[in-house]
């Protein structure tokens, strides 16, 4: 893995210089996960109420945060490390799929939005993301407060992978969230043959998304002592009968929300507002997205009346979260509840 393709995350050339440990995984210089040096970030892009988006690299911004100033976080990262390069973005916004956007095929006359291809990536692309994202653990862990939750979208090609890089960083395993949708990947014919062979798919079509679930150590020798001290341990129960559950029923993103805020991997309002109520246990302290996008984890955060803090590198994210964020925050969803407990 160069240095080059860590400090340019996505190729969006971020400006953190990086050095290599000696496990070969690579670190903002002059950092010491447990002891970083601290600096005075920029001011936030925006602010709303117990809101906030700064704009900005994430790892430069981890490193400059506070120590257990974060309580969760929830987010939904990029995984291919070249989909929000300038490069892809512009096949993205002009629709004209290629590279590592594909166009699925229409269906009941709608045309589908570009989806990114995963099955591209080689073994070397696979082994930068577990570095990225162990390297991306390493700096989050002294953010948080013991026991935090760090629960985060994945898809079922890359998420062995995120899930050893967060292990290897010190997060605990803790299962993970099921999000039952029907997607438009999968279930194809193979390409260039439909006709040869009609009765075949190059995958399974997907009816699911996971979720990973991890948590910081506790620092206490119980969860409740660990409640009483940090708020957090544990994931808030729907109702004093019904715990939270780890299957949840969805749906793709609704037309209206697609408009307000225009990002490629939007998540519905009704499933997020579930997931990020559920990751402060007593309804206390600060969730974090550090793959903000364009707002729709803080304003489901904003929905349920929790704190929040956000970072997004691509300044048009930012500036589309801006203008999202109370839109989405503000919208009337009605929840399909988990079909357990």
């Amino acid at each position: 893995m160069s240095e080059s393709s860590v400090r340019s995350y996505l190729g969006l050339n971020t400006p953190s210089q990086f050095t290599r440990t000696a496990r070969g995984h690579y670190r903002i210089a002059n950092s010491v996960v447990g002891e970083p040096v601290r600096k005075k970030y920029p001011r936030p892009s925006y602010v709303g109420g117990a809101t906030e988006l700064f704009q900005g690299d994430c790892l430069d911004w981890l490193r400059n945060r506070a120590e257990e100033s974060i309580t969760s976080v929830v987010t939904d990262p990029p995984y291919g490390l070249t989909e929000y390069s300038k490069a892809e973005q512009e096949k993205l916004r002009t629709n004209s799929g290629g590279g590592v956007w594909r166009i699925p095929p229409s269906f009941d006359g709608s045309t589908r939005s570009p989806l990114p291809r995963f099955t591209i990536m080689t073994e070397r692309d696979l082994r930068e993301l577990r570095d990225f994202f162990e390297t991306w653990a390493e700096l989050l862990l002294p953010t948080l407060v013991p026991g935090a939750h760090v629960i985060l979208a994945c898809n079922p090609l890359v998420s062995p992978y995120i899930s050893m890089a967060l292990a290897e960083a010190g997060l605990e395993r803790r299962g993970e969230i099921i999000r039952r949708v029907m997607t438009m990947r999968g279930g194809d014919r193979p390409k260039g043959a439909h006709d040869e062979f009609p009765d075949v798919s190059v995958m399974a079509r997907s009816q699911f998304e996971p979720w990973l679930v991890y948590r910081k150590p506790l620092a206490c020798r119980t969860v409740a002592d660990n409640l009483r001290k940090y708020k957090a341990g544990g994931l808030r129960r729907i109702s004093n009968t019904q715990p939270f559950g780890d299957v949840i029923v969805s749906h793709p993103t609704n037309a209206a929300e697609k408009r307000l805020a225009q990002h490629p991997s939007l998540k519905p309002q009704s499933f997020l507002r579930q997931v990020v109520r559920a990751s402060l246990p007593l309804g206390e302290g600060v969730v974090c997205d550090p793959f903000a996008g364009s707002g729709s984890t803080l304003a489901a955060a904003q929905a349920v009346g929790y704190s929040a803090v956000g970072v997004e590198l691509d300044k048009r994210y930012v500036e589309l979260a801006k203008l999202a964020i109370p839109k989405l925050a503000a919208l009337a969803v009605k929840e399909t509840r988990e079909t357990g407990g």
